[in-house]
């Protein structure tokens, strides 16, 4: 077949199905089922079309002429499909459902593939292997033709998150079935549980890690192509096609569940590691793909039916009713059955009935059925019969999960009433029209006057807006709660955080490590807002401002180890985060105030704002305390903040002069080019100093001031430079040896076994009693801010008391003076000395601001 007649012919297909989504909007059809429609009339007409003109005849001939093989489904159309929809999916929402999306996915297709095998093989003469693999077959649900009906009546986005969701994972499980029970059909050989169950668990696992490899690798590539959108592009789809053949020829693992997990990854790192345009274009440029890929599959798909439907009789007519009955019994088991029961564990999430009977009804099966069934009549050593009604009952079964499930859906939904707004929604949205016509009616009026449009005109304008005002209800907002109206407002101000973290990265205010952290963090305080509230969002706060994983292990590595690197750098990305948070915060007070206050009114919108404003507050105190431990670090942040919005205030402003034809494009590109240079210095931070010199700072204690150089010498050997942060335990044992401290700067808070506290601070001591004693530190230390501490294990506090009398008398006077102290504490506690003054714990006097012991 000449090249030419191919193009012809796929051009031809191209042109027909761009009409098939406006033609299936009019008559009321799922897309999808319109697309089968074409593609089976298509599959009749191409063998008698010599009635057809020149160009005609020409293109059906190219039609008729097409090899269009299981391998070509599954390699050509498959991992566009996956890619596509995974790439759209938010990956948060995803993981909200995970417990009924992954139980729909791989329980459900194992218990359909049983039910359907058994079913059949009782009322047919066909073996259980044969009845497996069509039940194994059938098993995985096509999402394309539900999520059209979704978008297209207003579904619920969590009901689309979960028909996509179990459509993207189900696909693998059956495939997964599908190939063990060819293999042993193929064969010959016995069927076995285990073998079964092993093989799709590598499978299904296997390919799950190669995905999350390969899309880890491809965000980290995006960073050196940032700058070169069509090369970005590019990438996601040669990763598409890599992970899916990589993963399947040379790891022997599920290629779907790699495509679909690559997919997953680069949806959710993507939009920080590319260009914010870039991404924007990529969303574009695979809804493009899988526009393509989904019609020219189901076309091909379609096609095929008449010749695989040749040689059906009445007991296989027979046959694919009970297959679409148990089908049905089967799913109707897992949604009706099992998943209510998952709902009351903490591995799932309640699913309400309304959406159970559509997850139901819409399991509608599709072109990855038929190119299975098309993979079985293309094994020559699987017998003709088996292949036959394979074909054949696959191809009905396809057939009517479309024409009845897929027409019906529709009005299901509308049934179900699931395409209406709650009244706590429509009450929302009725006070949000009347806000906008408020606003909209003067701005009308405006316009009238300055274009001079007449009375009658302005009159009749005037009307509709009267006329939309008085049909809406504009008591329903007072029926809501206070609480349901806080809850609306902080949802909808996390929403907006998002979009500012993001426009932040668009502005490059901050770079995408940054981003990825702060939209991250973003999403989880609106997931906490979703699900609590008011409670949520200050649960949110709280966890907002603890130190990341990362922090963590990097102080942890200090302690241990002494590693200081780590810790800097985790420092100064918390320092960076909480001034993008901060200044998201003051916007977010604004919004609040010109855009909530309207639409909820004055009592909730307080409540909303008091709430941030505490937030802002900790954010504040936050802040303070690093800057005060490291002015300069913080001074060239606030530099490098206002530098970067200068930047892009500055970019903004040529890009308007071009608009506006100020400026050619040769003078806007050399000037964007000037302003990347002069802000270059932004880009480069200085680093943290955190480096702690004991020598140095030794010199600040005043117990070491008189001490001879060789022994301060000898103590700056042994000591070991500690930095505590806020509210951090200090541990006394480092693993099988106790340790004392020095407060070389900042202060600790000791909790003692009685409940009191004493406040230690720069040139103090603690943890010395224990040592010299042998008894165990009974008392809980944390730092009152950041912290600089010396620390001395034992092992070498007994050495240098052994060498140093002078240091040994100094260390015994506090230690007396404290047990002491002690002592009088207790007297006073059994009301001896009931009018004496608490005793102070520290040594020495104490710095000016610091308070006292307690």
């Amino acid at each position: 077949m000449q090249i030419g007649h191919v193009v012809f012919g796929l051009a031809g297909l191209l042109a027909l199905v761009s009409f098939m989504p406006p033609i299936a909007g009019r008559l009321r059809l799922p897309h999808s089922v319109l697309l089968a429609i074409v593609g089976f009339l298509l599959g009749l007409v191409i063998h008698v079309h010599s009635w057809a003109p020149l160009v005609m005849s020409d293109f059906l001939d190219s039609l008729q002429h097409f090899e269009i093989s299981s391998e070509a489904f599954l390699f050509i159309f498959l991992p566009v499909l996956l890619f596509e929809t995974a790439l759209s999916l938010n990956v948060r929402r995803l993981l909200d459902d995970i417990g009924p999306i992954l139980m729909m996915a791989i329980v459900a297709v194992i218990v359909c593939t049983l039910i359907v095998g058994f079913s059949l093989e009782a009322a047919s003469g066909y073996s259980l292997a044969v009845c497996l693999m069509l039940g194994a077959i059938v098993a995985t649900t096509d999402p394309i033709a539900v999520i059209g009906v979704f978008r297209e009546v207003g579904a619920p986005k969590r009901l689309t998150t979960l028909v996509e969701g179990e459509s993207l994972f189900n696909d693998a499980a059956s495939i997964a079935l599908y190939s063990v029970l060819l293999t042993v059909m193929y064969g010959g050989g016995e069927l076995s549980a285990g073998k079964v169950f092993y093989s799709f668990t590598f499978s299904f696992l296997g390919g799950g890690a190669a995905g999350f490899l390969m899309g880890r690798l491809a965000s980290g590539l995006f960073i050196w192509l940032r700058g070169w959108p069509t090369a970005e592009i590019t990438l996601t789809v040669a990763l598409a096609y890599l992970t899916f053949y990589v993963s399947e020829h040379y790891l022997g693992v599920s290629g779907v569940v790699a495509t679909v997990i690559a997919g997953l990854v680069v949806g959710s790192t993507g939009r920080t590691r590319m260009s914010p345009a870039t991404f924007e274009q990529l969303a574009g440029a695979w809804s493009q793909f899988g526009f393509w890929a989904n019609s020219l599959i189901f076309i091909f798909a379609a096609m095929l039916i008449p010749r695989m439907m040749t040689d059906i009789t009445w007991t296989q007519v027979g046959l694919i009713v009970l297959l679409f009955g148990m089908t049905l019994l089967a799913r109707a088991l897992m949604v009706f059955g099992v998943l209510p029961l998952l709902g009351l564990t903490r591995f799932g999430t309640k699913v309400s009935r309304a959406y159970r009977v559509v997850m139901w009804w819409g399991g509608l099966r599709g072109a990855v059925s038929l190119a299975l069934a098309l993979a079985v009549t293309e094994q020559h050593n699987v017998p003709y019969e088996a292949r036959q009604f394979i074909a054949v009952a696959t191809t009905g079964f396809v057939l009517m999960t479309l024409f009845f499930n897929g027409i019906s859906l529709r009005w299901l939904i509308r049934r179900l009433r699931l395409n209406e707004l709650t009244p706590f929604e429509r009450s929302v949205r009725n006070q949000a029209v009347i806000v906008a016509l408020d606003d909209l009616r003067d701005q009308a009026k405006d316009i009238a006057r300055n274009e001079h449009i007449g009375d009658e005109a302005r009159e009749r304008v005037r009307a509709v807006f009267d006329a939309t005002q008085a049909s809406l209800n504009g008591g329903e907002l007072a029926q809501l709660s206070l609480d349901q109206k806080v809850s609306i407002g902080l949802a909808t101000i996390a929403a907006r955080e998002e979009k500012l973290f993001f426009d932040t990265l668009k502005a490059q205010v901050v770079d995408w490590r940054a981003a990825e952290s702060l939209l991250a963090r973003a999403e989880r305080m609106s997931d906490a807002v979703r699900a609590g509230g008011l409670k949520g969002f200050e649960a949110a706060i709280a966890a907002d401002l603890r130190y990341s994983f990362g922090f963590r292990m990097a102080l942890r590595l200090h302690y241990l180890f002494g590693f200081q690197g780590w810790l800097a750098t985790e420092l100064a990305k918390r320092f960076t985060n909480l001034m993008a948070k901060r200044s998201v915060a003051q916007e977010l007070i604004k919004f609040a105030e010109t855009d909530i206050r309207p639409l909820l009114g004055g009592d909730a919108t307080e409540v909303i704002i008091e709430a941030h404003r505490h937030r802002l507050a900790l954010l504040n105190n936050a802040l303070q305390a690093m800057a005060l431990q490291y002015p300069l670090f913080a001074q060239w942040l606030q530099e490098a903040y206002l530098g970067r919005m200068a930047r892009a205030l500055e970019r903004l402003r040529y890009r308007e002069m071009l608009t506006q034809f100020l400026i050619t494009g040769e003078m806007y590109a050399d000037l964007i080019k000037q302003a990347e240079h002069r802000w270059s210095h932004v880009k480069k931070p200085p680093a943290l100093d955190i480096s702690m010199s004991a020598s140095d700072l030794v010199q600040r204690i005043p117990m070491f001031e008189d001490l001879e150089p060789e022994v301060r010498a000898a103590i700056c050997k042994v000591l070991k430079p500690r930095l505590a942060v806020p509210n951090q335990h200090i541990q006394m044992q480092i693993g099988r040896s106790r340790a004392m401290y020095i407060v070389a700067s900042g202060a600790v808070d000791i909790k003692l076994r009685d409940g009191t506290s004493v406040e230690l601070g720069t040139g103090e001591i603690f943890g010395e009693m224990a040592l010299m004693g042998g008894e165990a530190f009974e008392a809980d230390v944390r730092s009152l801010g950041y912290s600089r501490l010396l620390m001395l294990h034992e092992g070498d506090f007994k050495k240098l008391l052994e060498r140093d009398a002078a240091l040994r008398q100094r260390i015994e006077t506090v230690v007396a003076q404290r047990r002491r102290a002690l002592q009088v504490w207790r007297e006073f506690e059994t009301g001896e000395r009931q009018h004496e003054p608490l005793p102070d714990l520290s040594l020495g006097p104490r710095p000016e601001g610091l308070p006292g012991g307690g």
